[in-house]
């Protein structure tokens, strides 16, 4: 009987430990050194194996980062109501997000032109890590007017929900009033943020938020990794 050759019981290991949830979507699997390790082989058989998983949609190299488990990417509607917390759940994933910074200092003249303020007033400034399922999916910078929302940087230090921040300071309801869409480049810090390597296409969404009345309340930038999700212009 034809003896199964050794790679292909490697990719059947690490497949099921992948199906039971040992690695999860987005994460690094064990340097080539690592592995050979671990099963006793060289290089080229582990090698062979995740280039195996890699063409069956398994696994994703990145050039300089390492080989990491696949996602799906998650479908994310642009529409005059967007709401993170909701877009993920309704993608039935768990929304999370971790906080890098929040500070109030001067607006430069972008961010007064946008929230009509005059440049050097102060804004609120909420930076921070966008999680679906566990999987960091974004990096985002949100910019707020500070006089009208003077609780505002206290509150974001206790819910990290924009939507739930604002209606704790009076704002119950907002609108995405524009939205500019662009390809970037991953800046070295963005890819350590993201679990990509330097120069991968991001995408950046830079948007305008107002009260229904038209007051501008949020000028938001997010940095998409742009094997992660997909963005959906939604009609409103």
């Amino acid at each position: 009987m034809a003896r199964t050759p050794v790679w292909k019981s490697i990719a059947s290991v690490l497949e099921r430990e992948i199906g039971a949830g040992h690695y999860r979507p987005g994460d690094k699997l064990p340097t080539e050194a690592r592995l050979s390790a671990r099963f006793g082989v060289n290089r080229h058989t582990v090698r062979r194996a995740l280039a195996d998983m890699a063409d069956r949609g398994l696994l994703r190299a990145r050039r300089g980062s390492g080989v990491f488990v696949a996602t799906v990417p998650t479908d994310y509607p642009i529409g005059r109501r967007v709401r993170f917390h909701q877009n993920i759940r309704a993608s039935g994933r768990l929304p999370e997000k971790r906080v890098l910074r929040v500070e109030t200092r001067p607006c430069d003249p972008t961010e007064a032109a946008a929230l009509a303020l005059e440049p050097g007033d102060p804004v609120t400034v909420y930076e921070g890590l966008s999680l679906s399922g566990g999987v960091v999916v974004a990096h985002f910078e949100s910019v707020f007017p500070a006089a009208p929302l003077p609780g505002l940087a206290e509150t974001l230090g206790a819910v990290t929900s924009v939507t739930e921040a604002l209606r704790r300071e009076g704002v119950d309801d907002y609108l995405r009033a524009e939205t500019r869409i662009t390809a970037e480049a991953a800046s070295p810090t963005q890819a350590l943020h993201l679990g990509l390597r330097e120069g991968a296409p991001l995408l950046r969404s830079v948007a305008l938020n107002t009260t229904p009345d038209g007051v501008p309340i949020e000028r938001g930038s997010t940095w998409f990794a742009g094997d992660k999700v997909t963005l959906v212009v939604a009609s409103d």
